[in-house]
């Protein structure tokens, strides 16, 4: 049985386009980093904490951990914590490009893949009405980035080069062809 070490509804539709069947169970680790992680492999890292939690629970199951993030500036930006907030970011963001990564962990029994996957989202230029009536939407607040592009955020994205799943949570495409590559293992 495959299952998902995510709370994310945005993850569970994607994993339901390809699995008819699969299970859910969250994990509640600690998202602290370890000392040498370089930034844009904290999404990985995170996601196999996940999977590794989940995995220890399941041990005969394929288990699934996921992480994304969104990078600019040679920083990660998460998830707003306010509305300030995520007016400071969508700020940061607009009229730029930047790095969505999401990381990806797959138990299989005695076996374990990890993989990252990197797409850029270039923002249009955005006034502060149009910052401001998407932080009302609500759909901001528990985003990494502080947007939805699957959501009413489509409307600030320019272009994407790469992986337009990659960018609502979950690297649809590749996560299929590891998948079938551990089957083969």
């Amino acid at each position: 049985m495959l299952i998902l070490a995510s709370n994310s509804p945005r993850r569970k539709e994607l994993l339901s386009l390809v699995f008819d069947e699969f299970s859910i169970a969250p994990p509640t680790v600690d998202e602290s980093l370890t000392e040498g992680v370089l930034l844009d492999k904290i999404p990985e890292y995170l996601a196999d904490k996940k999977a590794a939690q989940i995995a220890s629970l399941y041990p005969e199951d394929i288990v699934l951990g996921c992480d994304t993030g969104v990078f600019l500036d040679n920083q990660m930006i998460g998830k707003p914590q306010s509305d300030q907030a995520a007016y400071q970011i969508l700020k940061l963001l607009s009229g730029r490009t930047h790095r969505v990564i999401t990381g990806c962990a797959i138990y299989c029994r005695d076996r374990r893949v990890t993989f990252s996957e990197s797409t850029e989202v270039e923002f249009y230029p955005l006034s502060d009405k149009e910052i401001r009536d998407y932080i009302m939407s609500g759909e901001p607040a528990d985003k990494a980035g502080a947007y939805g592009i699957q959501g009413k955020g489509a409307v600030l994205v320019k272009k994407i080069n790469g992986d337009y799943c990659n960018v609502v949570g979950l690297p649809l495409a590749r996560l299929v062809r590891e998948l079938k590559k551990l089957e083969k293992a």
